[in-house]
């Protein structure tokens, strides 16, 4: 199933996406003036459990239109990304030039990158926002997530909270969304707001999935990664949480099955 989600979500996030992101962000060089000035501000999630990127092998996962990957750049990080739009490469690439540094871009699915041991090891694997419901199972992905953290490297998971999209069905007068769903949906690719109303034609549809906090704790326990916190951050809605960090170590440890 991973490979047919895959196959239509990139065919949705390589239509338009790159004007989807000058209307959101400018030009790539104005992007890139942007985050010299801002580039600390946009990492603010995650520099505490980074410390000072400088000299740190950073891997992007999902990292879309390189933003982040870009802020981290500018901080001395030696940084790569992978994403399966192509679209997301290029104005990502564009902004790095802008900027003046240096990133490394793949093209690619991230549980099925190409040659990926030659890689090599990132004390530092980012991913974050809108990304877990894009995988069909969540072993593979956190199992690429070990394989390129080196010992003692660290795992930092920014998404939105499961819990969010139940409120947020609710809140919006509709029948609040199934916690417990784990059918596969067909939707508007997210950039789609960003496009004029007039633009917004033709745009693929990706297939998306629910998880629950359960599913992702287990997903990373279970791929042999030391969960150090769950942060869970509010929303405007009080009292209901929307998105949260997950910060995990890679360990040498032998542990015994779960299920002997």
């Amino acid at each position: 199933m991973q490979k047919e989600q895959s196959a239509a979500n990139k065919t949705a996030w390589e239509t338009k996406a790159y004007q989807a992101w000058v209307e959101a962000h400018g030009t790539p060089e104005n992007l890139a003036e942007e985050l010299k000035r801002t580039h600390r501000h946009l990492l603010r999630y995650w520099l505490k459990y980074i410390g000072e990127p400088a000299g740190k092998r950073a891997l992007n996962l999902l990292g879309s239109n390189g933003r982040k990957a870009v802020s981290l750049a500018l901080m001395g990080a030696d940084v790569t990304v992978v994403d399966i739009s192509e679209e997301n490469r290029l104005y990502a690439m564009r902004t790095a030039e802008a900027a003046g540094v240096r990133i490394d871009y793949i093209c690619a699915d991230a549980t099925n990158i190409p040659e990926e041991e030659k890689l090599g090891q990132y004390d530092i694997v980012l991913m974050e926002f809108g990304i877990l419901h894009y995988f069909a199972e969540l072993d593979p992905i956190f199992s690429t997530v070990r394989r390129r953290l080196a010992p003692k490297g660290r795992l930092l998971l920014t998404d939105f909270h499961p819990f969010a999209r139940i409120w947020k069905s609710w809140r919006e007068g509709q029948t609040p969304s199934d916690y417990f769903d784990k059918r596969f949906h067909e939707g508007d690719v997210a950039f789609i707001q960003l496009l004029p109303e007039e633009e917004r034609g033709g745009l693929g549809k990706v297939m998306t999935r629910g998880w629950t906090v359960g599913d992702i704790v287990t997903a990373v326990g279970k791929a042999g990664l030391y969960v150090r916190a769950f942060e869970e951050f509010p929303s405007s809605a009080p009292g209901l949480p929307e998105f949260y960090t997950l910060v995990a170590d890679q360990i040498e440890a032998e542990l015994p099955p779960l299920h002997p």
